[in-house]
């Protein structure tokens, strides 16, 4: 897959697209329709198959205070889009200049001048341009007008009626429920990063663990999870399991959230490296024992029960 950051100066066999646009965080069920109506559209059009989204999220260029929200960092967001087979993606840098474009200029500019639209792709809700001035309905309209095709795509259920959004999957992480969070995302909500050297409480317990910082991530509830972790290697990366514990490190009175992980079977060197995450299922809350050896007792229960649950 192709990757660009700015729509000016496409190369011109990047244009002429079918485009699907939106922020896509997450790339939830809902997103991932709205994606795939774009490719279907495109092969039968015998063009290029493309993703416009932007990063940062506009939420964070209009309010920086808010507490970290983001279900995927752009590198894990470029990835899922390339694992469902997309041409190209154009990664638009957004700030509050690109946010001044009005909704006709960004008709103009971004998706006519700069993509070549022939088809384009949006959620029933999909909102652009300043002062969100851009609907689908507008897109229809200059659609009509300027001789490109558009498509809202409704909106997209469970078999309950509830629509996928990255609300929903937000509130069921908060809640410690990576399960339900899964059944929206259509595969486990992930955390990466780089391997850090920690403080080696885990090695001198005998549970060493490869810690990650969460940066800007969504911060899930605090506790013990079933986990599945790889080295990032793309579609090639090797999972295996694993426990992990999200939170405060109340027994060793820490000050900042942390993700460890404890890899089963597993000796090797991760430092350095770039490590994916998977939450695949919550145990429970964490907790300050009495002493370090009830606290290796924890452990190993702990340990004993996730693999109960991964071998499922």
């Amino acid at each position: 897959m192709r990757i660009f950051r700015h729509y000016t100066d496409l190369p011109r066999d990047a244009r002429d697209v079918v485009v699907a646009i939106g922020n896509f965080d997450g790339v939830h069920k809902g997103h991932q329709e709205v994606i795939n109506e774009a490719g279907t559209i495109a092969r039968a059009m015998g063009v290029p198959w493309a993703v416009l989204t932007f990063e940062p999220h506009p939420t964070s260029v209009f309010r920086p205070e808010t507490e970290p929200f983001r279900l995927t960092t752009m590198r894990t967001k470029v990835r899922v889009i390339e694992e469902m087979g997309v041409d190209q993606i154009l990664v638009q840098h957004f700030d509050k200049d690109f946010a001044s474009l009005d909704a006709d200029a960004f008709i103009d500019e971004v998706l006519l001048a700069g993509l070549g639209a022939r088809h384009v792709v949006s959620g029933y809700d999909f909102e652009f341009g300043r002062g969100r001035g851009g609907s689908p309905d507008l897109l229809l309209k200059r659609g009509r007008e300027k001789d490109f095709g558009f498509t809202a795509v409704p909106k997209v259920v469970d078999a309950n009626g509830e629509v996928y959004s990255s609300t929903r999957v937000r509130n069921e992480l908060k809640a410690a429920n990576p399960r339900a969070a899964t059944e929206i995302l259509g595969v486990p909500f992930e955390i990466e990063g780089r391997v850090e050297h920690g403080d080696a409480r885990g090695r001198e317990l005998g549970y060493p663990t490869a810690n990650l910082t969460m940066g800007d991530y969504l911060h899930p509830a605090t506790g013990i999870y079933a986990v599945q972790a790889g080295i990032d290697e793309g579609l090639n990366t090797k999972w295996m399991d694993g426990a992990g514990s999200f939170g405060y490190r109340p027994q060793f009175g820490g000050t900042h959230e942390l993700m460890e992980v404890y890899l089963f079977d597993f000796d090797g060197d991760l430092y350095g490296k770039h490590l994916r995450v998977r939450l695949i299922e919550y145990l429970r809350l964490e907790m300050k024992f009495d002493g370090l050896d009830e606290l290796k007792a924890q452990i190993a229960d702990d340990c004993v029960k996730v693999r109960q649950i991964l071998a499922k």
